[in-house]
């Protein structure tokens, strides 16, 4: 008997205990789909953490203002530390090795914000000139702050798309005036729609920048009033050089912080590419135990395979005996039960498969959950659930190969 024979009866045998057949394939048709359902949304997971990462720049280090909310507690830490200062940033500068720059970033105090078609409620912040290229923010119009406009403490700002909307409606905003607390000033440039706007990794969230406004810091400084005790600066962003480790150059702004600030704990540091590799140690982690899981469902399905391709051989003893009689060998009879067991297992690979893959796109339609369906899950599950049915197959497939010819004809 040939493969092609063998398939043919194994289908045949498939047709003829249809329900038996499916019951059978449950197990991995389960176990394939769990497979490609979890590789989906975890490489999904990836893909969103990768993007948050790289929006917050991986050769970036923040130093963040941490500041204590009660009043006693802000007047005992300002007799040690002022906060984050402009002092800070030219420190950093200067004394850490493979620091490339220093943007600064201050959040303006506002309590209104006024356009031509009505108001908003953005957030305003007074930032350096290398903050955008730092924070990979991208421009729908115009340009971004200047070091001119740093010097010169102009009275320009850079806005996102919601505050455009807010403010001045569908029209141009280029050119066009906007007023915050008492001051006017005009726009030079609309921030493009951010990538993972909203989203959350290891704790740090990407804010959206549709309802930001930027200004230079100088005159954020200089030409808005500012609460009491406040730090002058709420983060410095530094730019680590290629080549150049940013959690070494962490620990060594960290050091030089403790000595600047006199020992207060009143900043705190974020390191992106710490967290990029946490991020990938917690996916690795979650891959396992998702696999584990549907490892188990293979298992059981593999189990199922083997259980009812005993039983066909017991059922099947006296066509056994018949085709040994007529010249069949032990292998042809091995072969056919194989291929058999193949069988059973490629037809609950194949709709595992799709069941994995609907269940993909499912929670990426209906919980907004980014998912990635890739060539390597669905042929890890493949491959698993053939090689399952295959050794699932060996042992029923050997024992039907060893009944005597002369047994199986007598058995009733």
């Amino acid at each position: 008997m040939d493969a092609r024979e063998a398939l043919s009866s194994g289908l045949q045998s498939l047709r003829s205990h249809r329900l038996r057949a499916f019951l059978t394939m449950l197990g991995m048709i389960f176990g394939v789909g769990a497979v490609i359902a979890m590789l989906s949304i975890g490489a999904g997971a990836e893909k969103q953490a990768l993007a948050l990462i790289d929006a917050l720049g991986v050769r970036n280090v923040m130093v963040q203002v941490k500041e204590p909310t009660r009043d006693a507690e802000l007047q005992e830490l300002r007799k040690t530390s002022v906060g984050l200062t402009e002092r800070d940033a030219r420190a950093i500068a200067d004394a850490v090795p493979g620091v490339a720059r220093v943007a600064q970033k201050a959040v303006v105090d506002t309590y209104k914000v006024l356009g031509d078609a009505g108001r908003a409620k953005p957030r305003v912040l007074g930032v350096s000139p290398g903050y955008g290229e730092m924070m990979h923010l991208s421009l729908a119009e115009g340009r971004f702050l200047d070091q001119d406009d740093l010097l010169t403490f102009a009275q320009v700002c850079v806005i996102g798309q919601a505050v455009r909307k807010d403010l001045f409606g569908y029209g141009p905003a280029i050119g066009r005036t906007l007023k915050i607390n008492e001051r006017w000033l005009t726009v030079v440039g609309v921030l493009a729609p951010a990538r993972g706007a909203g989203r959350e990794v290891q704790g740090v969230r990407l804010a959206s920048t549709g309802n930001d406004v930027y200004i230079p810091v100088t005159a954020a400084q200089r030409k808005f009033q500012t609460t009491p005790m406040k730090s002058p600066l709420d983060e410095l962003i530094v730019e680590i050089k290629p080549g150049e480790s940013p959690q070494q150059a962490a620990a060594m702004i960290d050091a030089l912080m403790q000595r600047l600030h006199g020992g207060a704990s009143d900043y705190a540091l974020v390191v992106p590419e710490a967290l990029l590799e946490q991020s990938r140690r917690t996916q690795r982690l979650f891959d396992i135990v998702m696999g584990c899981i549907a490892g188990i469902s293979l298992l059981v399905g593999g189990i199922g395979i083997m259980n009812i391709m005993l039983a066909t051989v017991l059922e099947r003893t006296r066509e056994i005996g018949v085709r040994r009689a007529l010249g069949a060998t032990r292998k042809d009879v091995r072969t056919q039960f194989m291929i058999e067991a193949f069988t059973i297992s490629a037809a609950g690979g194949a709709v595992g498969i799709l069941m994995g893959v609907t269940i993909a796109k499912g929670v990426a339609f209906y919980a907004g959950w980014d998912t990635v369906v890739t060539f390597a899950s669905i042929f890890l599950a493949t491959a698993v659930s053939v090689g399952v049915g295959l050794v699932s197959g060996m042992y029923p497939a050997a024992r039907a190969a060893q009944l005597d010819p002369i047994e199986a004809l007598r058995y009733e």
